[in-house]
């Protein structure tokens, strides 16, 4: 069974290293190439559920746990200006905080964020 179980694993690393690879080493990626490892790491992240950070806008609910995105705040070199408003989040950088139905979970962290914010009064949005 353990040598059934390793060799399926050998082949699996095996066409996963051919198809991550070029067969010419040294040679640059061609654009559609570069586009493509570009678009699976996108792809990537979609399926991990954290936004792209000029998409993290609309309706936020902070928590505890199991939150789609982790944030730092800074009062420097933020990733994305925030701004809370009332109504109309719906603009990069523009949060409205709510207790139900949001369109983000965001925990607030002091290490290891996947972004980092900084709230403002205006001119809100990403980089």
């Amino acid at each position: 069974m353990k040598w059934i179980l390793a060799s399926i694993a050998f082949v699996g690393m095996f066409f996963l290293q051919l198809s991550t690879t070029s067969r010419h080493p040294g040679r640059e990626l061609t654009r559609s190439e570069r586009f493509g490892v570009e678009l699976k790491a996108c792809q990537d992240a979609w399926a991990a559920g954290v936004p792209d950070k000029c998409k993290l806008y609309g309706k936020i609910k902070y928590v505890e746990s199991f939150p789609d995105v982790k944030v730092k705040v800074v009062e420097s070199f933020p990733d994305i200006k925030v701004k809370i408003v009332d109504s109309f989040p719906d603009a990069p950088g523009k949060w409205k905080i709510v207790d139900s139905f949001p369109d983000y979970k965001v925990k607030l962290v002091e290490s290891f964020p996947d972004y980092k914010i900084k709230f403002v009064d205006s001119f809100p949005g990403c980089k």
